[in-house]
């Protein structure tokens, strides 16, 4: 017992030492590190602004600035510096971005990152001189998509927060925010929307918002978003006579919408990628269809085994009205993509001859080219209910 107890005492006594001895190398070592980090600091300062002379830290506390900006430094010369922290394929990649008097990118480098391909190494060469104006035309790098665009998004971000540190103002809301908060204002009411799916064209109108708890909707007439009530009375005081009535004209339409199914076990024909089809009163069709993405037909790493589901409306002379993405399972910060508005809204509006003038997704050739495939067979359904097959 006596033997145990020594045993005891003794490893207690080397967890001690060991625990006052790591105590002392932190210590140590801590101001070693710090002093390291900022001096890695300093010289990306002078990386990407060789020219700004001395640097101030500037206090962010009087600025609303964008999320990403975690430092900024006042330069001598007018220009500011900005450390930025964004999530690209992996969270936590810090970017540190020099921004000029004059609004334009002076040079940008990546401090720090979890990415695998090393893109964002090298990728802040593509963003010297840009502008606020001219950064969203700045391509990402196939294969490298998210990582890329995440370092561009934090290059934007400079550019803007050197704009308010200037005395301008910016928009910092995304497009998805400002259109939540003008249909919001202009229903209150509502308790969120619902984009409503287009089966017929209304004239001057761009889109119609549904409200999830059936208190109205939103019509969009150009740039005016009008609220109406779930009868399509229009209850927006501020719009004109001609928005008034584009929107009456629109929840009036959308009320007396009818589809009717269609069975497509009679057509032998019929593509196996449409899953369902319907007429519309107006002499229109809705189809839901599966295209083989990625999920289907990748190989290289590991596939889904799911289909890409879409919604097309297209009218009888074969006009597609709205397209739209319902699920995917394609790989994310790639193929995810089809599942943007930026994407499938591009074939609103297109025919059997314009279908592929649209932007591929990039780094997802086999998901963009299931997708087209599944549109070329809508326009072929088309042609079958028609009887021009």
């Amino acid at each position: 017992m006596k033997k145990y107890i020594k045993s005891v005492v003794a490893l207690t006594a080397i967890c001690a030492v060991v625990a006052i001895l790591l105590a002392a190398a932190n210590s140590i070592t801590k101001p070693i590190i710090d002093k390291n980090e900022a001096a890695a600091a300093n010289e990306a300062l002078l990386v990407v602004m060789p020219n700004g002379g001395d640097f101030t830290t500037v206090d962010l506390s009087a600025y609303e600035l964008p999320a990403s900006v975690n430092e900024v430094y006042a330069a001598s010369n007018g220009g500011h510096v900005m450390k930025l922290t964004v999530n690209g394929f992996n969270p936590g990649m810090v970017i540190m971005c020099g921004v000029g008097a004059d609004g334009t990118v002076t040079g940008a480098t990546c401090l720090s990152s979890g990415e695998t391909l090393g893109h964002e190494k090298v990728y802040g060469d593509k963003t010297v001189g840009a502008t606020v104006d001219t950064v969203d035309s700045i391509d990402t790098v196939a294969g490298a998509t998210k990582t890329t665009a995440a370092y561009k998004s934090a290059v934007k971000d400079a550019l803007n927060a050197a704009i308010i540190l200037g005395g301008g103002s910016v928009e910092l809301r995304t497009e998805a925010e400002i259109l939540a908060d003008n249909l919001a204002a202009a229903l209150p009411a509502a308790d969120g929307f619902t984009s409503v799916f287009m089966i017929d064209t209304i004239e001057g109108v761009d889109s119609v918002y549904s409200a999830n708890n059936g208190t109205g909707y939103v019509v969009c007439v150009g740039d005016s978003f009008v609220a109406t009530d779930a009868n399509g009375k229009v209850i927006s005081e501020g719009a004109s006579t001609e928005e008034k009535a584009a929107a009456t004209s629109a929840v009036a339409t959308l009320l007396s919408w009818e589809l009717t199914a269609i069975d497509l076990s009679t057509y032998a024909d019929m593509p196996s990628a449409i899953t369902a089809a319907y007429s519309t009163s107006s002499g229109n069709y809705v189809f839901d269809v599966k295209a083989s993405g990625y999920g289907i037909s990748g190989d290289k790493y590991t596939a889904s085994g799911e289909y890409i589901y879409i919604k097309v409306s297209v009218t009888a002379d074969g006009k597609i009205i709205t397209c739209e993405t319902v699920s995917q399972k394609e790989s994310d910060g790639f193929g995810s993509a089809c599942a943007d508005a930026s994407f499938y809204t591009q074939f609103n509006g297109k025919t059997a001859e314009t279908y592929k003038d649209i932007d591929a997704i990039a780094g997802a050739t086999i998901t963009t080219n299931g997708y087209t495939t599944a549109i070329s067979r809508v326009f072929e359904a088309v042609n079958i209910l028609k009887g021009e097959a």
